[in-house]
């Protein structure tokens, strides 16, 4: 029997949070030794006051647990705001949304028109996947001109997973690579089973092992702001922050701008490179061309 992709992952990611907590953190004794780390199913089924064999069902993939439960066992794992909002997406009692993968998404003439406009801010649109769908100059400068890949290829998770140059200009790479593959895990709940996700999640775990091990620990994190260290070849090192902007008629596009404080080194730098940036050719996104 086909099972819900939703009632799957649910499981899943379950199964993942009780593996990060130990009986005491929990306020349990530790028992005996244990083979593996992490709660047992029967101590979970314990702290939310159900049965072990209805939680075990949850956990399968083989439940639909209501709203009152799922916050029992949000409550019994310790989750925070991220990862509840992440299980009650995954839990809504609704059929599974029908697969986006024949939606091509693109950057309007407007939104296109706005990015051109941060002449001292780069900025760039991201969507389902984290596909890059637009850019301006200065974010061509800081990261590279996006064009000139493929647009099956042009997606920022694959970027930094496969090309040494992100590896190098993140001064921090392992940080920004599992914070964006929590993400990409935070916003699949809505498709879940979605064909073009699942071929990247597939060609990333077979090409590099720390991406499958880093998948597979089903971390969640929703898509607001930072700061990130850069070293950039031209200017050197930046330190920048970063804020996430929701596309008003199309929610799965995120419009991420960056900027530095005023004054600082790394403002003076990204000045730099916007001056750097206005001598080289101009770089566009397929909405723009």
């Amino acid at each position: 029997m086909n099972r819900n992709p939703h009632l799957n992952e649910l499981g899943e990611f379950l199964k993942a949070r009780r593996g990060e907590l130990s009986p005491t953190e929990v306020g349990l004794r530790g028992g005996q030794r244990r083979r593996v780390s992490g709660l047992r199913r029967e101590e979970v089924a314990l702290l939310a006051a159900i049965s072990t064999e209805y939680y075990t069902r949850i956990e399968q993939g083989r439940l639909q647990a209501s709203a009152p439960l799922l916050d029992e066992i949000a409550q019994a794992l310790r989750l925070n705001d991220d990862q509840r909002t992440y299980l009650f997406d995954l839990a809504a009692k609704q059929t599974a949304r029908p697969s986006a993968s024949g939606d091509r998404q693109q950057v309007d003439t407007q939104l296109q028109r706005m990015l051109d406009d941060l002449t001292a801010s780069p900025a760039f649109v991201i969507g389902r996947r984290t596909d890059i769908l637009g850019w301006n100059r200065l974010a061509a400068a800081l990261w590279t001109d996006f064009g000139r890949y493929p647009e099956e290829e042009r997606v920022f998770l694959r970027l930094l997973i496969t090309e040494p140059w992100m590896r190098t200009l993140y001064a921090d790479w392992e940080e920004v690579t599992r914070l964006a593959i929590a993400q990409l895990r935070m916003e699949s709940a809505r498709y879940p089973g979605e064909p073009r996700l699942a071929a990247l999640v597939e060609e990333l775990s077979a090409r590099d092992a720390q991406f499958r091990q880093w998948w597979t620990a089903h971390d969640v994190a929703m898509r607001g702001k930072g700061v990130k260290k850069l070293r950039h070849p031209v200017v050197g090192e930046l330190t920048l922050d970063w804020n996430t902007l929701t596309c008003g008629t199309d929610p799965d596009q995120h419009i991420i701008v960056w900027n530095a404080e005023p004054g600082s080194p790394s403002d003076v730098g990204l000045r730099l490179l916007a001056s750097w940036a206005a001598d080289q050719k101009p770089t566009t996104s397929d909405t723009a061309t």
